[in-house]
Order: structure tokens, then C-alpha cells, then sequence
């Protein structure tokens, strides 16, 4: 089984890097992708991981990028771009992590004082000190439970940090062309994370992913608990008209979603493909 779409603690997820690793070995995945918010900072961990899972094992290292893209119609939506394989240390994905990170540490710092000036008690700072992660959005919906003031990170996401809500404060996103630029050039490939996940909100029209194969994006995330049945075909036939990678992923981030590793997953032909086109970084093999 192929998963590549994992969060550790390093980003907005609840389990250590190397925990991600050996709950996937655990879980019978061959291959898994660790790709956190904005950041390497669990490459290191989860790569010392691998020497204790079998040499059956493999990791591919990414991360996935906040991003805003076209939608088609004029607007703008909000994209999550994951990169597989790239240079860590290429002076533009430094940059742009580093920017990132600001933004999130921005946002949450104004949201939380709208939250208190309401009587919400919270200290999502705290909550990620206690894994040395950048506070993100989901450290204040874990906040919000801790004070009972609601039952779990996805129900603070649907109402009190909800988009366009009350204490709700966007951020700047990389435009999505310059990140598949940047990761392309760190040598990585660019995979469009559940681009239709109409769930989340609106979704670009099909003409927007063949303007960025172009601009050399590299693959589309196709089987994601986010995508209905009929989205999921049609998604299938456009990458297969722009020759574009097919992957599957469970979007793991432990307590704070109740999706399980390996609930979708990558056929292995496909991830093939994708390791074909990446000269950044290196697969690492357990045991080693």
C-alpha cells in the first residue's frame, strides 16, 4: 500500500514524525509520504525512523504548500500543492516556508485575540510549544476543546474558526504557478492535493489545471476521502489527457481527523512515475 499524504506534529497533526513512520509500517504501507504544513522540520526524525522498519519500507519526503490559484471564473481559491522530492534547502523553498510560517503565526495571533475579547480563553501558542510545531490553525481548534468550548478540532472548523466567520482571519498564500515553479527547480515534482474537495469550499474549472500542467505541475490527488465518485472519474480523465500522476492518499494527521493511514492509496505504477521526475531529493529505505 502507497500513501502519500501524511501530517506529523512537526505541522497540524498529533502523532511525532517518527510515529508517523511506524504506524505506517504498522499499517502494512510500503511506501509513505511525509508531507506537513509549510515545512521539513520532521524530515530529519521520521528519515532516523526508518532504520528501525523494514528495508520493505520506502519515504518520500514533501510537504504541502498553502497556495491560492485561479479558479476559471475570475476568483481566486484557496489550493494546497504538495511537493515530493525537492531540494530542502533551495534558497526559494526556504524563503516561501519561512513566509508561511510568519503568515499562520500572524493570522492565529489575531484571531486569538478576537476569541478572547469574547470570553474564549485560549493559548494555542501553548499547545504547539509542546511539540515545537508553528502554531497553525488547528493548535487554536485544540485549544478550543481543551476550554470545552467545543467537542473536537473539525467541530471548532465548522463553527468558530469556520472561513469568513467571526474570528476568522485569512492569510497570504504563493501564488500556486510560483510554487510549482520553486518546487520544479528544487528539483521536486508538484501534486495537486484534492482539487476538488468541494467540501471546503469552491473548486477551479478543469481549464485551470491544464493552464498549470503546462507550467509544469506534475500530478493531480484523485483518491481522497474529500472527492466524490463522479469528481473523482473526471479527474482521472484529465490527467490521463495531460499526462499527469494519479495518487491516492489518506491525508493522515492523527487525533485531529478521524481518517485512517492508507484509507485511499497510490497505485504503484504511478508513484513510479512520480519518483521518475524528481532529482532533489532521495527515497528513504528502512533498516538503513
Amino acid at each position: 500500500m502507497i500513501d502519500l499524504h501524511l501530517h506529523s506534529n512537526a505541522s497540524d497533526g498529533t502523532d511525532d514524525p517518527a510515529d508517523v513512520v511506524r504506524l505506517a509500517a504498522a499499517a502494512d504501507v510500503t511506501t509513505l509520504a511525509l508531507t506537513d504544513h509549510d515545512t521539513t522540520a520532521g524530515w530529519a526524525p521520521a528519515t532516523a525512523a526508518m532504520a528501525a522498519v523494514p528495508a520493505s519500507v520506502r519515504l518520500v519526503r514533501g510537504a504541502e504548500f498553502s497556495t491560492t490559484a485561479p479558479d476559471g471564473r475570475g476568483g481566486h481559491v484557496s489550493a494546497h500543492l504538495l511537493g515530493y522530492l525537492f531540494d530542502p534547502a533551495h534558497p526559494a523553498i526556504v524563503a516561501d516556508q519561512e513566509r508561511l510560517r510568519g503568515e499562520r503565526s500572524r493570522r492565529i495571533g489575531v484571531m486569538t485575540e478576537r476569541l478572547r475579547a469574547d470570553g474564549y480563553d485560549v493559548d494555542p501558542a501553548a499547545i504547539a510549544a509542546r511539540t515545537g510545531a508553528p502554531v497553525g490553525r488547528p493548535h487554536l481548534g485544540r485549544a478550543l476543546v481543551e476550554i470545552g468550548a467545543v467537542d473536537s478540532v473539525g467541530a471548532a472548523f465548522d463553527s468558530l474558526l469556520a472561513k469568513g466567520g467571526k474570528y476568522y482571519e485569512p492569510k497570504a498564500d504563493t501564488p500556486i504557478a510560483d510554487a510549482i515553479a520553486m518546487i520544479r527547480a528544487a528539483g521536486g515534482v508538484a501534486v495537486w492535493a484534492h482539487p476538488w474537495a468541494r467540501l471546503r469550499g469552491d473548486v477551479i474549472e478543469p481549464e485551470v489545471i491544464a493552464d498549470l500542467a503546462g507550467r509544469g505541475l506534475g500530478g493531480l490527488e484523485v483518491d481522497h476521502r474529500d472527492h466524490e465518485p463522479g469528481d473523482r472519474e473526471r479527474l482521472r480523465g484529465i490527467a490521463a489527457e495531460l499526462g499527469l500522476v494519479v495518487t491516492g492518499s489518506s491525508d493522515y494527521h492523527g487525533a485531529n481527523k478521524t481518517i485512517p493511514i492508507a484509507a485511499e492509496t497510490t497505485a504503484p505504477d504511478q508513484l513510479e512515475a512520480l519518483l521518475a521526475r524528481a532529482t532533489g531529493a532521495g527515497v528513504v529505505t528502512g533498516g538503513q
